[in-house]
């Protein structure tokens, strides 16, 4: 048993992503949508959906090429594996004005929320961006993954279709 928890241990070091303690649950924060309308996070993912949420900034190359690779596949997750993806920005107050005309310009088909206060954030315990979590069909984040190196989408979309049981 010991050697199975060693080897999960460094293959989740070895890919760039944690596991939770357990089963932790999204957070009870509210954030706001592009219009400045609070939403609870809590209503977006317990939708008996699967919910990707991925935290980026206008700022962040990295995200914004993860979003995009994504943003290819997409279609495919909704449709195949009955997943929703929720892209929250944590640009601050100042920098929030260029979300919309990014995602505008980049295309963007998935829902985009803004956590100008990086209250979900500090709630979820990470700093640095990109950062992914999977949340299950019951509110569980289920796995969180940190950076961005092109082909995590495809490791991201073999969670999610292990766990939409296909």
């Amino acid at each position: 048993m010991k050697s199975i928890l060693y080897v999960l241990l460094l293959a989740s070091f070895a890919f760039g992503f944690t596991l939770p303690d357990g089963e932790k649950k999204v957070p009870n924060v509210t954030i706001t949508n592009l219009q400045g309308k609070p939403i609870n996070i809590q209503e977006y993912v317990v939708k008996g959906k699967i919910t990707i949420l991925s935290f980026w900034a206008t700022w962040c190359s990295p995200c914004k090429r993860e979003l995009d690779a994504v943003s290819e596949l997409y279609p495919t997750w909704q449709s195949d594996y009955n997943t929703q993806l929720i892209a929250i920005s944590i640009d601050n107050a100042r920098a929030v004005s260029q979300v919309k005309p990014l995602i505008e310009e980049k295309g963007w088909e998935f829902e985009v929320l803004v956590d100008s206060k990086q209250e979900l954030q500090q709630a979820l315990n990470f700093q640095a961006i990109p950062q992914t979590f999977v949340v299950d069909t019951e509110g569980n984040i289920v796995y969180q993954h940190e950076g961005y190196t092109p082909g995590d989408e495809y490791e991201l979309e073999k969670f999610v279709k292990k766990l939409a049981g296909k």
